[in-house]
């Protein structure tokens, strides 16, 4: 079977089984099982494909495996990311919080970042990667998801990662920026998400009765570690926007940004 004739086969069993975004996976794991990106499917669809390979593939998918677990990795902000079983999928509008960073970051000299709740790395390894010159603690409480952290840590030279729980009391130097992407989901919620989103890990979403759990800590705990002049940055749930401002009374001046769809997602949080 070529490239082809496998994706119009896994379209056709994708549908019929009903998965959502059938055309997309199918394209996605049909060219993952051919050892190509999505964009050089024209160029190989005359490729042969391994169909066992294929086959297993797509009874994961129909199973409610999530996409990014059945490949094994995702395209984030760059870079491509080993992800699977215990860790987080990295998602778009998170690409969003790391740009933010990124230009804060450019005006700082040797600049000390730490990354709460790391999971894959996806915020805290792009921020390495397009500052070099910084130091980036990467905290992440999860074995399953420290894993992961560990292997895509591979060339990355100005990261230290640290498994341990941020209600901890964690010694490390101050920094120039916090980031965090922390759980955020309401407790009550977590049985009402998708399918496939369930397959991640409840450690990863479930942020307490609120939802607010983290930020309260990040707030109470890991406000001291900041320098004087420096920022807090948080991905944030969409309903959230006015409760974070008053979450975070340890800052002065609270910014709640809209990310693409225009929905309440970011916060930049200051002490002046």
């Amino acid at each position: 079977m070529n490239v082809k004739e496998a994706y119009s086969y896994s379209v056709s069993f994708l549908e019929a089984n009903g998965v959502d975004e059938a055309d997309f996976k199918a394209l996605t794991v049909v060219c993952h099982v051919a050892g190509i990106k999505n964009s050089e499917y024209h160029a190989h669809k005359d490729d042969f494909v391994i169909t066992r390979q294929l086959a297993d593939c797509l009874w994961k998918l129909k199973s409610g495996e999530p996409l990014q677990y059945v490949v094994g990795k995702w395209d984030f902000y760059e870079s491509e990311f080993y992800v699977g079983e215990g860790v987080l999928i990295p998602r778009p509008e998170t690409e969003e919080l790391v740009e933010l960073a990124v230009k804060q970051l450019k005006t700082v000299d040797a600049p000390v970042i730490i990354d709460l709740c790391s999971g894959s790395g996806c915020i805290g390894f792009s921020i390495a990667k397009a500052v070099p010159s910084s130091k980036v603690y990467c905290i992440e409480k999860s074995k399953d998801a420290f894993e992961y952290l560990k292997k895509n840590s591979d060339g990355i030279y100005n990261a230290i990662l640290i498994n341990d729980d941020i209600f901890n009391d964690i010694d490390i130097e101050q920094a120039d920026l916090i980031i965090s992407n922390p759980p955020y989901i309401k407790t009550d919620v977590l049985q009402t998400l998708q399918d496939e989103v369930k397959k991640e890990p409840m450690m990863a979403l479930d942020g307490g009765t609120d939802g607010l759990d983290f930020y309260r800590v990040i707030n109470d705990k890991w406000s001291k570690k900041l320098k004087p002049n420096a920022v807090l940055m948080l991905e944030i749930g969409e309903d959230q926007g006015k409760t974070i401002i008053d979450v975070l009374s340890d800052f002065n001046s609270v910014e709640v940004l809209k990310d693409m769809y225009g929905n309440d997602r970011m916060v930049v949080a200051k002490f002046s």
